[in-house]
């Protein structure tokens, strides 16, 4: 251990520390006050209520809105994590050369430091080829999960790399000589060693469909309208205290998930440590 890492940090560090925390969870704990404040424009406390959250489940459109951002983020995660997961496997074990190798690796990174603008209006632009030969691109949910899954195998493909990496190859040659099969091999050293990668790349394509907006906005149908684009659409009335509940929710229930996977990943920590 470094005689460095237990010294306190200096003050001007703590200083930067406390105040990025500070900027980052300020406006959500306002934002978690206002949905209990009675007044309904929000410049003065008006008295404690739950009115705003009684009224958000008693909302249709909430309810729609809802529905439709859970099926679209759980099935464009399912899909992204399965084709990213395969991808990432079929890029790192296959021996490509090396101009091949950087033509993969930057095509897997293009996505992510793309504009979400040009990369909806690519979108857009290819919907609308493939609507010349059949209706079911038209704008609505399909179009939304293959826009989805589109930009979040790239950060899946990322995650799981990284991990494989650090895997090596040296072990599939070591259960081979242990007589495994290729595919025993795979399912019982190799996966559950990237399982924490899939489910953090999981995770990851998860939060980045709940809080997509701007490809939503220009894929979507009027029938497949999201939260974030619901919440927009408030927004041009005015912020109602609605509008606070239902951020209050989101996350509230983002920060319980992440919360779970960190127990988890707590609880299994010591059982490794003793394997070894």
């Amino acid at each position: 251990m470094s005689r460095y890492s237990n010294r306190p940090l200096p003050l001007f560090s703590r200083i930067l520390a406390y105040a990025g925390i500070l900027l980052l969870y300020v406006p959500l704990i306002l934002v978690l006050i206002q949905s209990f404040n009675a007044n309904k424009h929000g410049q003065t406390w008006g008295g404690f209520t739950f009115d705003w959250y009684t009224k958000l489940f008693d909302n249709v459109l909430v309810q729609t809105a809802t529905v439709n951002t859970v099926i679209l983020a759980v099935v464009s995660t399912i899909i992204s994590t399965v084709l990213g997961t395969i991808l990432a496997i079929g890029i790192h074990r296959t021996p490509w050369g090396k101009k091949m190798q950087n033509f993969f690796d930057m095509s897997i990174n293009i996505p992510v430091v793309t504009p979400d603008i040009l990369m909806a209006i690519a979108l857009v632009s290819v919907f609308a080829l493939f609507r010349s030969f059949t209706s079911i691109f038209d704008p609505g949910m399909l179009t939304l999960i293959i826009a989805h899954v589109t930009f979040e195998i790239s950060f899946v493909v990322l995650v799981v790399q990284s991990r494989l990496v650090s895997i090596g190859s040296e072990q599939i040659e070591a259960a081979r000589d242990l007589y495994a099969t290729t595919a025993g091999a795979w399912f019982r050293v190799i996966i559950p060693q990237l399982s924490t990668a899939i489910i953090a790349g999981a995770l990851l394509a998860f939060t980045l469909s709940l809080d997509d907006f701007i490809i939503s906005f220009f894929v979507s149908g009027p029938k497949s309208t999201t939260l974030p684009l619901y919440i927009y659409g408030s927004l041009k009335r005015g912020i109602s205290p609605q509008i606070h509940a239902l951020s209050t929710l989101i996350f509230s229930i983002t920060l319980f998930v992440m919360l779970l996977v960190a127990m988890k990943n707590k609880i299994k920590a010591p059982k490794a440590l003793q394997k070894k």
